[in-house]
């Protein structure tokens, strides 16, 4: 910081906010003299090697009422929805999505395509509570999804997925590394095309 930056900022206001949503997460009073095998126990019961334990504040839990993906990562498109109505209700800025998606293992079938219905259902269901959020008050830029192709990820390598164009690219293994556009490829596609109208 440079003297006059903070009189900088107070005169100038954010055009707009961006934000990214994947999950909810619960958590609960964590003991200060938790173990390290406690912490290991913790993580594996959750699912999520990123799960947070922080010995005298907090522990990642597992919410019972939500589906969680094979990472741990729970899905809650109704806590994107609450995402919207709160940033909307605190500033009152248009909003946009900068990333929401699915991180999953997919798979090549027999005949070298991906039917990743799972994350058709995720990007369908944020986009509904998405609509909601809207006819609450919320003003959206924009959405964009994680993502257009496979990447790595930066804790599970190139194992988790989110793309909707497979990408044939393996940990360490040489590969030709071929696009592969995956159902959710088309469903994305036509979306658009319906002007955000889900398809059947």
């Amino acid at each position: 910081m440079e003297d006059g930056d903070f009189a900088y900022l107070r005169q100038h206001a954010p055009d707009f906010i961006a934000f990214n949503y994947y999950r909810t997460n619960v958590a609960s009073a964590c003991p200060a003299n938790i173990t390290a095998q406690e912490i290991e126990r913790i993580k594996d019961a959750t699912g999520d090697r990123l799960a947070s334990v922080i010995p005298g504040y907090y522990q990642r839990e597992k919410n019972p009422h939500l589906k969680a993906t094979e990472y741990g990562w729970q899905i809650d498109p109704i806590g994107f929805r609450l995402a919207f109505r709160e940033l909307h209700e605190r500033y009152r800025l248009p909003l946009m999505v900068t990333e929401n998606g699915l991180g999953t293992r997919d798979e090549l079938t027999a005949d070298g395509q991906v039917h990743d219905e799972y994350r058709i259902a995720y990007i369908r269901d944020h986009i509904e509570q998405m609509r909601l959020a809207i006819q609450d008050g919320a003003h959206v830029l924009s959405y964009n999804p994680w993502t257009f192709i496979d990447v790595l990820s930066s804790s599970d390598g190139f194992k988790k997925r989110y793309g909707f164009v497979y990408i044939d690219r393996g940990e360490f293994d040489p590969t030709p590394l071929t696009r592969i556009k995956k159902d959710s490829f088309y469903w994305y596609q036509a979306l658009i095309r319906n002007n955000g109208n889900a398809p059947e």
